[in-house]
């Protein structure tokens, strides 16, 4: 039986994972529980049980407390009767003894059932207590854990069997979906005691949980070649990562990303699909502001050190790729940096170093124009000065010169006026000339109205047929009958047939023949174009 017992315990502290001392204890405390309930006198009285693991012997002891005055019998005793009981022993009130009682008395007493409940009870508290003891020490810690179950947005998770954690929605990436079997690193953020046993709250949301990454895929950080030196985070959707070489000759930024990318893709696929912009990190501010905002590349960065400002001057087509979707760059960058960061185009900066430029002409204008006015007012005031301090007999001298020689320009004046009218205007005419002209307007007039007599008679005796009547040239020539006739000859234009062309007769051009024999004839019709 002693055999059976040691191996049960052995079992037992194997399966619940906990020491088998801490096993012992707990069926110690057990029996001592069953024994007061038990046992009417053992029910006012402090019991302790001792188990040998090896031999299985139980041994059960009352204690009793020193007192000046008894009130309970099975528990306290005086110090006298201490003494009596421990005669080589010093004592004082308040010491507590332990007498030993018989065996048999615990054996008969003892209910297996009430006993087994306690052992139960005791090993679970007992195993509350060693997991608080181990991931209470390990806040910070990135342990693989297997999603159980979600209810009301919270996820419960396995800690490698080791313990259940809480993953609440706020720890949670908003991108991410967690079900049933699914394994992800988690970060321990939390441990508490509460009355069902401690709580771990785990995290994958905590930008050091990137940085847990990060070590244990990169060796050069794990051993220190390598530092990270900021992170910033928005859980789900991008991250910036701002590594420093420790050593020369190491690049930091490859050493993070590994041969083809390899490195820094394992950490993507375990935030699925988080995207991660690592940066090289500069104590010059400005190249460190610049590599923030990457992948666009400024152009300048104009820092203000009181404020802990910067203005970033970026090309005008990658300003939407600076600031990023929803200004996420910008942030991540402002985060990283612990700087405010404004973002300019170029454009943008032109335009204000122009009216900057406008304001300070205009006030430079405004300034001359001030001391202008002023230096005008300072002659008025100087010369009012002058006339009020100079003599009255210099002011009158100065009238009297002043109208003697305005009279004198008077003068001068009417005599050129009198000198202009006396001679002749050399462009009039005299008056002998002026009847002559009249003479010859009116001949002229007497001779334009016989002109348009003789007209108005010609036209009158004119009949139709007169009037479409072609005139024959008095020299014998051709008669003029179109457009050709008139501009030249028709050598000249030998696209123009006449009359016999267009009625499908004839040639397109008279011939040298035809042209001879209408100069010989008298005034007659010239019957050579017409069609024999």
């Amino acid at each position: 039986m002693k055999s059976e017992f040691l191996i049960a315990v052995t079992q037992l502290a194997a399966e619940r994972n906990l020491p088998q001392d801490m096993v012992v204890t707990a069926v110690e405390a057990a029996l001592a529980s069953a024994y007061r309930r038990d046992n009417a006198a053992g029910a006012q009285s402090n019991v302790r049980v001792r188990l040998e693991p090896s031999t299985g012997e139980v041994e059960v002891f009352q204690l009793k407390t020193i007192v000046e005055e008894v009130e309970n019998e099975l528990a306290e005793l005086t110090l006298s009767e201490a003494k009596k009981l421990r005669k080589n022993q010093e004592l004082a009130i308040g010491d507590v003894l332990e007498f030993e009682m018989e065996a048999a008395q615990v054996a008969g007493r003892i209910a297996a059932q009430t006993a087994k409940q306690v052992v139960i009870q005791r090993l679970r508290e007992a195993e509350r207590e060693l997991v608080y003891a181990e991931f209470a020490e390990k806040e910070g810690e990135v342990y693989s854990a297997t999603v159980q179950r979600g209810y009301g947005g919270t996820v419960t998770m396995d800690l490698n069997g080791r313990a259940t954690a809480v993953l609440p929605p706020v720890e949670q990436a908003p991108t991410e979906r967690y079900r049933p079997g699914m394994k992800m690193k988690v970060m321990i953020r939390e441990v508490t005691r509460t009355q069902r046993g401690p709580e771990i709250v785990v995290s994958r949301t905590d930008a050091e949980l990137l940085r847990r990454l990060f070590e244990m895929e990169v060796p050069e950080i794990y051993n220190g070649i390598v530092e990270i030196r900021g992170i910033s985070r928005e859980p789900g959707s991008r991250s910036k990562v701002a590594v420093h070489a420790l050593q020369d000759g190491v690049d930091p930024v490859g050493a993070c990303v590994g041969l083809r990318g390899i490195r820094i893709q394992n950490i993507v696929n375990e935030l699925q699909g988080e995207k991660i912009d690592v940066i090289q990190w500069s104590k010059d501010m400005s190249i460190f502001a610049s590599h923030a905002l990457s992948p666009a590349q400024p152009l300048r960065v104009d820092l203000n050190e009181e404020e802990q400002s910067a203005v970033v001057v970026v090309p005008d087509r990658q300003l939407s790729l600076a600031i990023g979707r929803e200004g996420q760059n910008a942030r991540l960058a402002a985060k990283l940096t612990n700087w405010k960061i404004d973002i300019k185009s170029s454009t943008e900066i032109e335009i204000e170093r122009m009216k900057i430029q406008i304001e300070d002409e205009v006030a430079e204008r405004a300034a001359a124009e001030t001391v202008s006015d002023a230096s005008t007012k300072e002659e008025a005031s100087i010369a009012a000065e002058i006339e009020d301090e100079a003599p009255e007999p210099i002011v009158a001298e100065v009238a009297e010169a002043l109208d003697e020689d305005e009279a004198a320009l008077m003068a001068e004046l009417e005599a050129e006026a009198l000198e202009t009218e006396s001679q002749p205007a050399t462009g009039e005419l005299s008056v002998e000339e002026l009847l002559a002209l009249e003479s010859l307007d009116g001949e002229v007039s007497v001779e334009e109205e016989i002109i348009v007599e003789e007209e108005i008679t010609v036209t009158d005796s004119m009949n139709e047929d007169d009037i479409w009547k072609v005139p024959e040239a008095i020299g014998g020539g051709p008669t003029i009958r179109f457009a050709e006739d008139i501009l030249g000859s028709p050598s000249s234009s030998p696209r123009r047939g006449g009359t016999s062309k267009r009625r499908g007769g004839g040639n397109s051009s008279p011939r040298k023949g035809n042209r001879g024999r209408s100069r010989s004839d008298d005034g007659g019709d010239n019957s050579s174009d017409m069609p024999g």
